[in-house]
């Protein structure tokens, strides 16, 4: 029971931040390139309590950390906030300011990640300090959500970033047959990782991020 309590008071911060920090980048990315029904609806703030929803912010990560402090086995932590209201069609440009839009939310998860290294180069630059074992565990549990959260969202699979990044780049015509796989976008995202697919694919790419950030902070 203690090292669940300690498990999720590690991870409390780095998740909550990580996942609804996304959402409100979306927003203000919208409200810079034109759209502000994410203002009109009360959602333009970096105030998490205004993002959090209570199965995908708090209930699912919370169940993932639990099972693996129980078990031992860790797993893919991730989660969802309440989506940021975007009206792509009020962007100045909504084709092309679509892309900016949508990789707001990963960007703000990359100067997170930034930022937790930074943390956690600090806590071993300073091993003797009553705090640095809270903080070095707190740093590498922001690196790692925000590194998930990423590269996740970074997947070319509507109705993800990175799936609005593609409709973005891709002339008219593919873009319009490629945003056709939104509403099947969730689903298959489901099916992958419960198939374990995802997984495999998120597995490689979170370890090179995080070498590399090993690699610049030299830790």
């Amino acid at each position: 029971m203690n090292e669940l309590i300690t498990t999720l008071t590690i991870w409390a911060l780095p998740v909550l931040f990580a996942i609804t920090l996304h959402e409100a980048a979306h927003g203000y990315a919208a409200r810079y390139f034109g759209d502000n029904t994410a203002e009109r609806a009360g959602r333009l703030s970096f105030n998490p309590i205004h993002h959090i929803d209570p199965v995908g912010t708090l209930l699912v990560p919370g169940l993932i950390l639990a099972i693996g402090a129980i078990s031992g086995m860790g797993g893919m932590l991730f989660g969802w906030a309440k989506p940021v209201p975007v009206n792509f069609g009020r962007l100045r440009r909504p084709k092309a300011d679509m892309l900016w839009v949508a990789a707001a939310g990963p960007a703000v998860n990359l100067l997170m990640a930034l930022g937790w290294a930074c943390l956690l180069k600090l806590a071993f630059m300073n091993p003797a300090s009553t705090y640095a074992l809270p903080m070095a565990r707190m740093a590498d549990a922001g690196i790692q959500i925000n590194a998930v959260l990423m590269v996740l969202n970074l997947l070319p699979l509507p109705p993800l970033d990175g799936g609005r990044i593609m409709v973005s780049l891709l002339p008219p015509r593919p873009a319009y047959r490629f945003s056709m796989i939104e509403p099947y976008g969730m689903p298959i995202l489901f099916l992958l990782m419960f198939v374990g697919v995802l997984g495999s694919i998120l597995g490689p790419l979170v370890a090179l991020f995080r070498f590399a950030l090993a690699t610049v902070f030299g830790f």
